[in-house]
C-alpha cells in the first residue's frame, strides 16, 4: 500500500510528528497503543492509515471495529477511509436509523473495517450480523468522550464479547484519569503528544466583544456582517438557545446551518453536508458539534455563550486552526460577563466593522438533494455527467458530491443553482426519473 499515494489523494503533503510516531507503534509493535495528542492534530489519519495496513483486504470478515461516541464521527472517519480508495471495504453504523438497513449493507458490502457507535455496534454483534470471532483490532476513538458520555456499560459487553480480539487502539485529545480495567491493555504503548508542537489554541487569535445588550443578537448579527462569507461556527449551550439565533440570523438574511442533539439524523447529516461543502457559512450548534467534525478552514469560532467547562472551551476551539492553520475565537460577553480564568492568553477587545444598510454576504456554493443513489447503480461520474450534459455546467462549477444508498448531494455554484434547478427538473439520469430539489 502506498502511503504517499493516498496522501497526495487526500491533499496531504506528508504525515506529522504525532501520525508518524503514532504508525511506528501500531505497526511496529504487537501490543496495543493509547495515542494522546490534542484536538486538530489529524488523530483519524493517525490510526487510519497504519490500521489499513494490517487488515487483510482478500479477505471478506470484518476485521476491525472502530468506536466512536456519535453517529457524525462515524460517518466522517468512514468517508475518510472511503477516500484514500485504497480497496478496504468499510461502513458505519448507529442509532436514529433502521439496525436491518445496516444489515443489509454489512451483507452486500463485506466491509473489512465499521465504524459505530457502542450500543449499535453491540446489537450487531448480538444478532450475529457482525462475527464476533474475526475481529483482530479494535479502535476507541474520543476515548475519553466515550466514558463522559455514559458508554462504560456498552465498551465493556462489547470487548468481552471478542474472543479474537488481538489489538486495541485508544485515541484521546485529553489524559483520563484512569483507564478502566475492562479494556484490558497488554504492553501498551503510550504515544503522548499532547505537547508535541503547538496546541491549536496556540495558533488562535482570542477576541473580546462587548454586547451591550443582555441579549447578544444584534452584536452577533453584525459581527457575522464583518466576517462577510468566512466560515464560521457560533456556539451555545442549549438546542432551544441553537433553533432561536438560527432562526433569527435566518430572518436577517445569513445563509446558516442548524446542528444539535434534537434533530434527527438525516436533518443532522444535511446540515454538516451544508456548511462543510460551502452552501452555508454559518453553523449555529451546541458542543455537539465541537467533538469530532473534521471540516477545513473554518475560519472562525464565536461564542454565543461561554464554554461550561475547559474541556468545552479546548475542543470548540480545536474546529478551528486544524493542523497548522490560524483561526480566531470571538468571546461576547454582555455587562457581568468575563473570560473563564481557565483560558490562557491575551484577549484583545474587538469591535465588529459595519454600516447600517450592509448586506449578508451569500455562500459561495448552493446544495441539490438527489433522488437516487448507490442502490439505483449512481455513481459521483454519474452524477458529475448529469449536471454538466443536463443542468448545463462545468464540471469546475460543481463542488462536493456525496452519493448514500437512495439519496446523493451536490453542491453546485450558487449563482448557477437556479438555472441547474430549471434544467435538470423531470430529467433522467441513468434512465432513471428522479426527484430533484434544493436542500435547506
Amino acid at each position: 500500500m502506498d502511503i504517499q499515494q493516498i496522501l497526495n489523494k487526500l491533499g496531504i503533503d506528508a504525515l506529522n510528528e504525532m501520525q508518524q510516531r503514532a504508525s511506528e507503534a501500531i505497526l511496529g509493535s504487537k501490543g496495543d497503543v493509547v495515542l494522546l495528542s490534542p484536538t486538530g492534530s489529524g488523530k483519524t489519519l493517525a490510526y487510519l492509515l497504519p490500521l489499513l495496513q494490517l487488515v487483510d483486504k482478500t479477505s471478506d470478515d470484518v476485521q476491525a471495529l472502530v468506536i466512536t461516541p456519535g453517529r457524525e464521527l462515524a460517518l466522517q472517519s468512514d468517508h475518510v477511509l472511503q477516500s484514500t480508495g485504497c480497496g478496504i471495504r468499510s461502513t458505519s453504523c448507529y442509532g436514529g436509523r433502521a439496525a436491518m438497513d445496516e444489515h443489509r449493507v454489512l451483507k452486500t458490502i463485506k466491509p473489512h473495517v465499521v465504524f459505530g457507535t457502542p450500543g449499535r455496534l453491540n446489537d450487531h454483534l448480538d444478532k450475529n450480523n457482525i462475527s464476533r470471532y474475526t475481529i483482530r483490532y479494535l479502535v476507541i476513538d474520543e476515548f475519553d468522550k466515550c466514558l463522559e458520555m455514559g458508554f462504560q456499560a456498552e465498551m465493556q459487553k462489547l470487548i468481552k464479547n471478542l474472543p479474537g480480539l488481538r489489538r486495541r487502539i485508544l485515541l484521546s485529545a485529553t489524559q483520563s484519569e484512569q483507564i478502566p480495567t475492562f479494556v484490558s491493555l497488554t504492553h501498551a504503548h503510550v504515544v503522548d503528544c499532547s505537547v508535541v508542537d503547538a496546541p491549536p489554541s496556540a495558533r488562535i487569535t482570542l477576541y473580546e466583544v462587548h454586547s451591550p445588550q443582555k441579549d447578544k443578537l444584534d452584536t452577533l448579527r453584525k459581527l457575522l456582517l464583518h466576517f462577510g462569507s468566512q466560515s464560521t461556527i457560533v456556539f451555545l449551550n442549549y438546542r432551544d438557545s441553537v433553533e432561536r439565533v438560527d432562526n433569527y440570523l435566518h430572518q436577517q438574511g445569513f445563509v446558516t446551518s442548524c446542528f444539535h442533539g434534537g434533530l434527527d439524523q438525516k436533518q443532522r447529516e444535511a446540515a454538516l453536508y451544508r456548511f462543510s461543502n460551502g452552501s452555508a457559512n454559518i453553523l449555529v450548534a451546541t458542543d455537539l458539534a465541537s467533538r469530532g467534525l473534521d471540516i477545513p478552514d473554518i475560519e472562525n469560532i464565536v461564542h454565543y455563550h461561554l464554554p461550561e467547562s475547559e474541556s468545552n472551551y479546548v475542543h470548540r476551539v480545536g474546529r478551528t486552526a486544524r493542523w497548522d492553520a490560524t483561526g480566531r475565537a470571538y468571546f461576547i460577553l454582555s455587562d457581568g460577563e468575563h473570560i473563564p480564568d481557565y483560558i490562557e492568553g491575551d484577549t484583545e477587545p474587538f469591535s465588529p466593522t459595519t454600516t447600517e444598510h450592509m448586506e449578508v454576504a451569500p455562500p459561495r456554493m448552493a446544495t441539490l438533494y438527489i433522488g437516487k443513489g448507490k442502490k439505483d447503480k449512481i455513481s459521483k461520474g454519474d452524477i458529475v455527467g448529469f449536471l454538466c450534459k443536463t443542468g448545463g455546467i462545468q464540471a469546475s462549477e460543481i463542488g462536493r458530491i456525496d452519493v448514500a444508498d437512495r439519496y446523493a448531494y451536490a453542491a453546485v455554484r450558487r449563482d448557477l443553482f437556479h438555472q441547474v434547478l430549471l434544467n435538470t427538473q423531470g430529467q433522467k439520469i441513468k434512465g432513471l426519473k428522479t426527484l430533484i430539489e434544493p436542500v435547506r
